[in-house]
């Protein structure tokens, strides 16, 4: 991992997977951890820094805003996005669920398309979002490219 942690950069030093060579493609996101990762099988080929959502309190025990279990990756993907209601933005986006609800994509951005350097320094140290799968720019980028709609992600309180 590279460290210190840097949203402008990717989150390893080596070069991203292939992912022709991978067999068993799945994400495990750990949301206290802050951490996604690739895996192959059981194998972990790639961590990248992440920040999932905040923690509130449902009925006394903390929850996370952003729904653990098994999901998979969805048509939905762009390159921007801006939601009016929390008056952020991010960009290189990639549903996981409810087609366009929730996702993984960059640090924020606000309404003029820049990031939001307050939020980016967030990232891979604390629970940051509203429910989304936030990510270092080229982690995001990564992503937006080359993941393949259909790939299993299972998000968890590890």
């Amino acid at each position: 991992m590279r460290t210190p942690i840097d949203w402008q950069k990717s989150s390893e030093t080596v070069d991203y997977p292939d992912l022709n060579k991978v067999e068993n493609l799945w994400i495990e996101v750990r949301l206290k951890s802050n951490r996604t990762l690739l895996k192959d099988g059981d194998k972990t080929i790639y961590t990248m820094y992440s920040s999932g959502g905040k923690y509130h309190d449902v009925d006394g025990k903390q929850v996370s805003y952003t729904p653990t279990g098994t999901y998979y990756i969805e048509n939905e993907r762009g390159e921007s996005f801006f939601n009016n209601k929390l008056n952020e933005g991010a960009r290189y986006y990639i549903s996981w669920l409810n087609h366009g609800e929730y996702l993984f994509h960059t640090v924020p951005t606000n309404a003029q398309g820049e990031y939001n350097v307050e939020e980016c320094k967030k990232l891979g140290k604390q629970p940051a979002s509203h429910g989304c799968i936030r990510l270092s720019v080229p982690d995001a980028i990564w992503l937006y490219n080359n993941l393949p709609v259909g790939t299993k992600v299972v998000i968890n309180n590890k």
